[in-house]
């Protein structure tokens, strides 16, 4: 995915208050950040998945499995993305995250 630049791909230490200012309430943020995070793995499995499919094969033997170096470098490629969690933090300390609640009736 394109929206990973400058995420970092090792877990940084954040102070809590500042993840609750944008919503008021720390839980709150923990939920969006959540249901986003959520959204970057799915998207990102779906894309890996139809990547990978192409070199499916219904005769596939052991050793052709293992002898695959460009289905081994998509994987790899995957492996050395930022986590998701990570990305969704970044867009929502850059403002980059659109949420709203759920209104009461």
């Amino acid at each position: 995915m394109d929206n990973k630049k400058k995420v970092p791909t090792n877990t940084i230490t954040r102070d809590v208050k500042y993840l609750a200012e944008p919503t008021g309430n720390i839980y709150e943020s923990v939920v969006i950040l959540y249901k986003r995070a959520n959204q970057i793995a799915l998207a990102e499995k779906k894309e890996l998945q139809k990547k990978l499919e192409d070199f499916k094969n219904e005769r596939d033997t052991m050793e052709e499995v293992f002898e695959n170096k460009e289905q081994i470098e998509i994987s790899k490629y995957y492996e050395r993305q930022p986590k998701p969690d990570l990305v969704a933090i970044s867009e929502f300390e850059n403002d980059e995250l659109f949420y709203r609640k759920a209104k009461d009736e």
